[in-house]
């Protein structure tokens, strides 16, 4: 894991995004604490800040951003964003803490402007847009309507001050046209896709590949 945040950071990523879960499948916890040790861009953790450990990590690391996400202990990956109006309390609380420590907040939301309208009362710094059901749509060859409710989200976002970043099933073919109709983005975070096109097209190559959909 360390070798590959060097590599990915030699090879041009503006960021490095690490997941460490209870069970440690995405990443082990002493993997976060060594490539803090060695970072030179971006750093970004995301997780599940109801799990006390994780808290504990990121208090102890201070990366650049820590990305709140609603998953259930055990889930398989993020499947949903935060209901902003529901735990709009808790998400004050908790942000408060990191932002206390200095690190930026992000949390993974909907592209609904009523989810990011309840952000913008919590107190973080930006919202990460939750997008699978754009992936899924585009591919099913809707990209007009699958852009739609995420333009709408992002202009919300912007009027209410947030920043912006955007994160899940995004690819070589989709990212593009997300980034085009909302140019204001501020980060994308990008896993399983570009390890799989690394496989056949070589990690720096990859990496080029995807900062050039970003243009």
């Amino acid at each position: 894991m360390v070798q590959a945040a060097k590599d990915v950071q030699e090879f041009g990523a503006d960021g490095v995004t690490v997941h460490p879960r209870p069970d440690e499948r995405h990443i082990r916890y002493d993997d976060v604490r060594a490539i803090k040790s060695i970072i030179t861009t971006e750093f970004n953790i995301e997780g599940n800040c109801r799990e006390q450990k994780f808290v504990d990590l990121v208090l102890e690391t201070k990366p650049h951003q820590v990305t709140l996400v609603p998953d259930a202990l055990g889930q398989l990956t993020s499947d949903h964003g935060w209901d902003t109006i529901q735990h709009r309390d808790y998400l004050r609380e908790i942000i408060s803490v990191f932002k206390k420590e200095g690190v930026r907040v992000s949390i993974f939301v909907d592209p609904d402007p009523v989810m990011v309208e309840g952000a913008a009362e919590t107190g973080t710094d930006r919202i990460e847009l939750y997008t699978e059901a754009y992936a899924r749509q585009y591919a099913a060859g809707q990209p007009k309507e699958a852009i739609k409710p995420y333009i709408a989200a992002a202009e919300k976002a912007r009027e209410l001050g947030l920043g912006l970043n955007a994160g899940h099933d995004l690819d070589l073919h989709n990212l593009k046209y997300f980034r085009d109709h909302i140019p204001w983005l501020d980060e994308v975070s990008i896993g399983h896709a570009l390890i799989c096109d690394a496989l056949y097209l070589g990690l720096e190559n990859t990496v080029q590949l995807y900062k050039r959909q970003l243009v």
